[in-house]
C-alpha cells in the first residue's frame, strides 16, 4: 500500500480524531502482535510505521517507514484523543449554557488528570491528532484541546452523537469545528438585534403597567425568542419558502404576535381593554386575524401575515390558534405545513416540494418530556405520508414548569433528551447570548435545507416573574427567583456589550428607547376610550352556519359509474394481485347491473372516483386505510410476487385531482391532529381519518373538544374533515365495539359538525359526496361517521345501481314495508346504524307487523326533527315512541334523543327506552351473554302491547 501524505490514511480516511485514534490503536496492536490486524493494515505499518512521529518540537505526519513512536507515546496520543472525543460528545455538560448560572456543570471529565495527561503531554501530541477542520493555526495538541473546549463548550452546546447518518454527523462535526456556526454578526445586524430586544421588552413593561393584573405569560428571561424566530423566518424565505407555520403554547404569545407576524400594538391592547375592534386592522389587509363567534382569550388567537416585498407577496406567514392543551397544536401545525407543500392538481400522489414550506413548533420545557403527544408528532417526521422535509423545534426554557422544578418533571438531564431517539440535532443556546441565538437560528435552517429533516434548539433562559402575572414565584421557587430578581435583562447585558465595543452610542441607545416607547404610546391612543358593548346575540352563530345544509345533487349517471367501475377493476397484466383478493374483486363486474349488489367497499370506492372525476382531491390516512381494517376496501393492491403497489384510483381516466392514502402509524392524537390541520390549509379537499377500531378516537380526545368540535366557534377555523369510526356491537367485548356515539353529540351544538350512523352503501355513498361539495364553502363543517363493521358485508346494508345513480342522501329512511295502514300503526321504533339492521333482519321472518313502523335515523345531528313530526303526524292512533340502541341507556343516542323526541311526540303518545341497562363498561365481555341480551332487545322493540 502506498503511504498516504498530507495526514490521510489508508483508504482515504484523515488521520485525526476518532479515525487516527483507530489507527493508533492497531498500530499499538501491530507492535505487539504483527498478526493481529488484517493484511492491509499490516502492509501499511511495515511500509510506513506509525501514524505520526515528532519531527523537532512540532508534531507531524510521519515522513519515513521507522517504528518512531513508543508505546508511552501511542498512550498519550490515544488519552488526547479520548479527550477531544468527549468533549465533541459531552462539551454540553461544560458549556456555559445556563444564564442564572444555577447548574452543576461536570468539570472532571475534561480535566487532564482524568486522562492521566499533563499540558507537556499534550504539547506533543500533533495538533491534527486532534482536529484538523480549525480555520485558525494549531500548533500542538494543547492549543487543539482549547479551541475545542471553546467551540464545544461555549454559549451554545451540541449533541448530535445520537445522529447515526455518518454524512450528517460529519457535516455537524465540520461545521462546529471550523467554527462556522458562530455567526460574526455585521454592525448593522448587531443594533437590529438590539431593537428588536428593545421592543420586545418595553412592549412587555407597557403591558404589565398599563393592564394591571392580566394575564400576558410574559416572554421576559426568555426575549431572545422573538430575534430567533426573526432569523429563522428571514432565513427560511430567503431559502424559497412560500409558507411558514408556527405552533406555540401562551409563553411569549403576544410578543411573537406583535413582532414576528405584526398584528398591531392597538389591537392588542384593544384586546386587553375588552374591546376588540376588528376596524384597527391595516387597510392594506396583510394581517389575517380568525374571529369565531364565541371567541378566546388573546393569548390563544393565531394570525396570518402576508409577507410582501414590492407589491408581490412573497410568503405567508401563520402562527396557529392554540388552547391551553400546550402541546397539541404541534401536530395541526405540522398538517398545515404539508397541504402547503402538496400539489393536488393532478390524478396520483400528491407532488411533494418539502422547499415550499417549513413549520416551526415552539415547545415548553416541562411539556415537551411530560406530553405523549410530542413523541407521536416527532415520530411522524419521516414518514412518507407525513414528512415535511424537517421541522425547526424550539424548547422555550424556562427551566421550570408552573411551579414545579425539573427535578420533579422529567427523568432526563435535559428538556429536549426526547428528541435524541429520533436522531434530531440539538442545539443547547443561552437565551442571554443573543449572537449565540441568531447563530443557532442559522445553523438550523442550514441543516434543514440541506438534510430535509427535524432540527431542535433547546433556548435555555428563565421566566422573570410567575406563571403568570397573578403567581408569586417566591412561594415555591424562592432561590431560583432570589438569582432572578438580581439579574439584568438580556437588553440591558446586550446594550451593555455593544456600548463597550462601540456598536452603539449612548444617544443611540436612549434613541432607540425613546422610537419604541412613543409607538406604543401612540398605538395605545388610537385603542377607543370606551369600551365596546357586546351582547348575548353577538356570541350567535352567523346564519349560515345555523341553518340546515342545502339541498345538493349528489347522484352520479349509471354510465359513468359503470366506466368508473370498469377501471377500478382493471390492473396492468404483469401485475399479480393475491389469487383469493382478485377473485372477490371481480365480483364486482356487474354490481352496477339488474339485481346487482354494491357493497360498503365499492361504494366508497365509486364515491372517491367520482369525487376526483369533479375535481377534488382526496386524503385518507389511517392505521390501515389501504386495505381497510376489516379487508374491505383494498384501494392500493400490491404484486404478491414483487411486493410493488398499485392503485386502480391514480390511473382513472376522468380523475381530475390527486388521491393520497397513507397507513399511519399507531397513533391516534398526532394523526387526527395532523390531518384537521392538513383540512384546515387544504380546505379544497376531502381528508379523511380512519380510527382502526372506533373506541381508539378516544386516544385523540383533546382534538375533537379543543380543535374539531370548537374550532369554528373559538376562532372562525372551518373545517370539512370526515372521521369514519367503526362502531357497532357484536359481542366483541367492551374494546372496539363502541366509538362513544355520545361523546361526540355531547358535543353538538350550533351545527358544529354532522353525526350519522348509516345502514346502507347508497348512504354512504350519497354522504361523502354530499360533504366534497360543501367543502370550502361557509356551510362546511366535519363529519363524523360511525362506520360499520360486521355491517361491510352484509346483504341488507348492500345497494344497487339506482340507488347510487337517481339517489340522494337521506337523514330518515323509512323500513320498507311498513307504515302504510297509517289507521293501524300504533308503535314507532326508530333506531340508528347496525341496530337498524338487526331490526331489519327479525322483521323479515315476522307476520302481521302493521300495527309498527320503523325509522332509520341516519343523520343523528343535525337531528331531522321536522322530518320525524312530519312522519309521525301521519299515525292518528299513535300511542308507543321508542328508542331501541345496542348501547347501554347511559350510552348510545338516547340522552341526546330522549328530549327531541319528547318535543314532537304527539299527544297520546308516549316515549321510552328499549336497550341495555346503565352500564360503566360500554359492552358485555362473554359473546354468548351478549346474543341473549340483543335478542330481548329486539324481541321487545318488535312485540306489541298486550
Amino acid at each position: 500500500m502506498k503511504k498516504p501524505s498530507n495526514g490521510e490514511g489508508p483508504f482515504g480516511l484523515g488521520f485525526h480524531g476518532p479515525n487516527l485514534g483507530y489507527v493508533i490503536e492497531l498500530y499499538e496492536k501491530f507492535l505487539e502482535d504483527p498478526q493481529s490486524v488484517d493484511d492491509e493494515m499490516r502492509m501499511f505499518f511495515e511500509e510506513n510505521g506509525s501514524p505520526f512521529q515528532e519531527t523537532g518540537t512540532l508534531s507531524q505526519p510521519a515522513q519515513n517507514t521507522e517504528l518512531a513512536v513508543s508505546a508511552g507515546q501511542l498512550e498519550k496520543s490515544l488519552a488526547a484523543i479520548k479527550l477531544a472525543d468527549n468533549i465533541r460528545s459531552y462539551g454540553h455538560l461544560g458549556a456555559k449554557i445556563y444564564p442564572l448560572n444555577d447548574r452543576p456543570v461536570e468539570e472532571t471529565l475534561f480535566d487532564l488528570n482524568t486522562y492521566g495527561l499533563t499540558e507537556n503531554d499534550l504539547i506533543n501530541v500533533p495538533a491534527h491528532v486532534i482536529c484538523t477542520d480549525a480555520q485558525i493555526p494549531l500548533r500542538n495538541g494543547k492549543e487543539a484541546i482549547d479551541y475545542l473546549k471553546s467551540v464545544y463548550m461555549g454559549s451554545i452546546a451540541f449533541e448530535f452523537n445520537h445522529v447515526y447518518d455518518a454524512s450528517e454527523k460529519e457535516w455537524l462535526r465540520r461545521k462546529v469545528e471550523s467554527n462556522s456556526v458562530r455567526a460574526s454578526l455585521l454592525k448593522e445586524e448587531k443594533v437590529k438585534v438590539y431593537k428588536r430586544l428593545t421592543e420586545v421588552e418595553e412592549f412587555e413593561k407597557f403591558l404589565h403597567r398599563t393592564f394591571v393584573g392580566q394575564k400576558r405569560f410574559s416572554v421576559e428571561g426568555l426575549d431572545t425568542m422573538v430575534p430567533l424566530l426573526d432569523e429563522i423566518v428571514s432565513e427560511s424565505v430567503g431559502d424559497g419558502a412560500k409558507t411558514i407555520n408556527i405552533g406555540m403554547a401562551h409563553r411569549g404569545r403576544l410578543n411573537v404576535l406583535a413582532h414576528v407576524l405584526g398584528k398591531p400594538y392597538e389591537m392588542i391592547f384593544a384586546e386587553f381593554q375588552h374591546a376588540p375592534n376588528k376596524d384597527l386592522v391595516p387597510s392594506e389587509g396583510s394581517i389575517g386575524i380568525s374571529y369565531g363567534w364565541t371567541g378566546d382569550v388573546k393569548y390563544h388567537l393565531g394570525l396570518d401575515k402576508q409577507i410582501k416585498a414590492e407589491n408581490t407577496t412573497v410568503a405567508r406567514l401563520t402562527l396557529a390558534n392554540n388552547p391551553s392543551h400546550l402541546e397539541f397544536v404541534g401536530a395541526v401545525v405540522e398538517g398545515y405545513t404539508r397541504a402547503s407543500q402538496d400539489d393536488r392538481s393532478a390524478s396520483g400522489y400528491p407532488e411533494v416540494n418539502h422547499s415550499s414550506a417549513l413549520s416551526i413548533i415552539i415547545h415548553g420545557d416541562a411539556a415537551f418530556p411530560g406530553q405523549g403527544v410530542v413523541a407521536e408528532t416527532l415520530n411522524l417526521g419521516q414518514l412518507t405520508g407525513y414528512d415535511t422535509g424537517g421541522s425547526i423545534h424550539l424548547i422555550a426554557n424556562n427551566t421550570i414548569g408552573f411551579t414545579t422544578e425539573s427535578r420533579d418533571s422529567r427523568s432526563t438531564r435535559y428538556a429536549s433528551d426526547l428528541a435524541k431517539g429520533y436522531e434530531i440535532p440539538i442545539l443547547h443556546v443561552n437565551a442571554d447570548d443573543p449572537e449565540a441565538v441568531v447563530s443557532a437560528a442559522r445553523l438550523a435552517c442550514e441543516y434543514r435545507a440541506k438534510f430535509q429533516k427535524d432540527f431542535l434548539i433547546d433556548l435555555i433562559g428563565y421566566r422573570r416573574f410567575g406563571h403568570n402575572e397573578m403567581d408569586e414565584p417566591m412561594t415555591t421557587n424562592p432561590l431560583m427567583y432570589n438569582i432572578i430578581h438580581q439579574r439584568p435583562t438580556v437588553k440591558e447585558l446586550y446594550g451593555k456589550q455593544l456600548l463597550e465595543e462601540s456598536s452603539l452610542s449612548e444617544g443611540e441607545v436612549k434613541g432607540i428607547q425613546d422610537e419604541v416607547l412613543a409607538k406604543l404610546t401612540a398605538a395605545y391612543e388610537k385603542v377607543p376610550a370606551k369600551k365596546k358593548t357586546v351582547q348575548i346575540e353577538d356570541m350567535n352563530p352567523p346564519e349560515f352556519v345555523d341553518k340546515e345544509l342545502p339541498f345538493i345533487s349528489t347522484a352520479v349517471s349509471i354510465d359513468k359509474l359503470k366506466q368508473m367501475n370498469e377501471e377500478l377493476l382493471t390492473w396492468p397484466e404483469d401485475f399479480k394481485v393475491f389469487d383469493k383478493l382478485g377473485k372477490i374483486l371481480k365480483r364486482r363486474t356487474d354490481a352496477l347491473e339488474g339485481h346487482g349488489k354494491i357493497d360498503w367497499g365499492l361504494a366508497e370506492t365509486l364515491a372517491y372516483a367520482s369525487i376526483l372525476a369533479d375535481g377534488t382531491p382526496i386524503r385518507l390516512t389511517g392505521q390501515d386505510s389501504e386495505r381497510g381494517t376489516f379487508a374491505q376496501r383494498n384501494v392500493v393492491l400490491h404484486d404478491h410476487t414483487t411486493g410493488k403497489a398499485y392503485s386502480p384510483l391514480h390511473k382513472l381516466k376522468s380523475a381530475n385531482a390527486s388521491f393520497a392514502i397513507h397507513n399511519s402509524p399507531l397513533s391516534e392524537m398526532a394523526v387526527l391532529g395532523f390531518e384537521y390541520g392538513y383540512n384546515v390549509f387544504a380546505p379544497e379537499t376531502l381528508v379523511l381519518w380512519e380510527a382502526q377500531y372506533g373506541d381508539f378516537a378516544n386516544s385523540a380526545q383533546v382534538m375533537f373538544d379543543q380543535f374539531i368540535a370548537a374550532g369554528r366557534a373559538k376562532w372562525g377555523q372551518k373545517s370539512g374533515l370526515v372521521m369514519l369510526l367503526p362502531h357497532g356491537y357484536e359481542g366483541q367485548g367492551p374494546e372496539h365495539s363502541s366509538a362513544r356515539l355520545e361523546r361526540f353529540l355531547t358535543l353538538a351544538a350550533e351545527n358544529n359538525w354532522t353525526v350519522a350512523n348509516l345502514s346502507s352503501s347508497a348512504q354512504y355513498f350519497h354522504i361523502l359526496r354530499r360533504q366534497a361539495a360543501i367543502l370550502n364553502k361557509e356551510e362546511v363543517r366535519p363529519l363524523v361517521i360511525m362506520s360499520p363493521k360486521s355491517l361491510l358485508r352484509n346483504p341488507l346494508v348492500a345497494s344497487n345501481g339506482i340507488e347510487l345513480s337517481e339517489g340522494e342522501f337521506k337523514p330518515v329512511i323509512e323500513q320498507n314495508g311498513l307504515g302504510e295502514n297509517h289507521e293501524a300503526v300504533t308503535r314507532i321504533v326508530l333506531a340508528t346504524g347496525k341496530m337498524s339492521i338487526d331490526l331489519a333482519e327479525s322483521l323479515s321472518k315476522k307476520e302481521d307487523m302493521d300495527w309498527l313502523h320503523v325509522l332509520r335515523v341516519e343523520e343523528i345531528y343535525p337531528f331531522p326533527l321536522t322530518k320525524i313530526k312530519e312522519i309521525m303526524s301521519r299515525y292518528p292512533n299513535l300511542q308507543e315512541i321508542i328508542w331501541v340502541q345496542e348501547e347501554p341507556k347511559n350510552m348510545g343516542a338516547w340522552t341526546f334523543i330522549e328530549p327531541r323526541l319528547n318535543e314532537i311526540a304527539p299527544k297520546g303518545s308516549a316515549v321510552s327506552y328499549i336497550g341495555r341497562r346503565r352500564r360503566s363498561s360500554p359492552a358485555e365481555g362473554d359473546p354468548n351473554v351478549h346474543k341473549m341480551d340483543q335478542a330481548r332487545i329486539i324481541e321487545e322493540a318488535l312485540t306489541r302491547k298486550q
